[in-house]
């Protein structure tokens, strides 16, 4: 979501609860938008910009919900970076339990291979679930995950990480010893500017990192991703 997109969607936060069909988050849960603007929203599951090839299930509007205290860290670790000259680039935050549903279904569908290509060349897709790349339940559904990026301002080019967001290889583990360059230090610079505002980088994804604590360390929720779902 680029900042003119972010600008319409806080007008939108005077919208009084969520549309038809909606349910809405437990207390805790805000727009990403709603406390700081600037980080870049490129919510991936609400287009067809994935590794599914479509909008996944529970992605009403392209928006970023998480619960507070993970939001509050990602705005601090968006003043440390853009005093760096770059901005935080979120592909994914809180992700509903049928969204997970979503990818398992996809995972067992061998014929379609659309995006094979683009996000798992290296990997069958009958593997994707037994190599954990693929997974029953995920920490998204808490709330407190986000995969996220950097870009490079004042023009907003993606940094170089070594791989693409969500990209099913031994490449994309964080240490992985085939990256290396400035891949890497972009590597070691997002999980070290992440991890001094309390995130937990998972070492398998260089774009995945849990606030910690988390707020809701139980649950797995499945209220929609929309504005509608934080807005009271």
């Amino acid at each position: 979501m680029r900042l003119t997109a972010v600008a319409s969607l806080l007008v939108s936060l005077a919208v009084p609860g969520p549309g038809p069909g909606s349910a809405p988050a437990p207390d805790g849960f805000v727009l990403l938008a709603a406390v700081d603007p600037t980080v870049r929203q490129e919510m991936r599951y609400a287009g067809a910009d994935n590794f599914t090839g479509g909008v996944v299930d529970g992605y009403e509007e392209p928006v970023c919900l998480l619960a507070r205290p993970a939001a509050e860290a990602l705005a601090r670790a968006q003043r440390v970076v853009s005093v760096r000259g770059y901005a935080l680039t979120v592909y994914d935050c809180y992700r509903p339990q049928r969204a997970v549903d979503a990818f398992v279904r996809w995972a067992g569908d061998a014929a379609d291979q659309r995006t094979k290509a683009a996000y798992y060349p290296r990997v069958a897709k009958d593997r994707l679930i037994p190599e954990g790349y693929i997974a029953a339940r995920s920490g998204h559904s808490r709330g407190s995950t986000v995969d996220v990026g950097l870009v490079r301002l004042p023009l907003g080019r993606p940094v170089d990480f070594g791989t693409p967001f969500d990209f099913f290889d031994p490449l994309s583990h964080t240490d992985s010893p085939e990256v290396t360059g400035a891949a890497r230090e972009n590597r070691r610079l997002l999980r070290h500017v992440l991890g001094e505002q309390g995130f937990v980088n998972l070492p398998e994804e260089w774009w995945h990192f849990t606030f910690r604590p988390e707020a809701f360390p139980d649950a797995y929720f499945d209220f929609p991703v929309s504005v509608g779902s934080a807005v009271r």
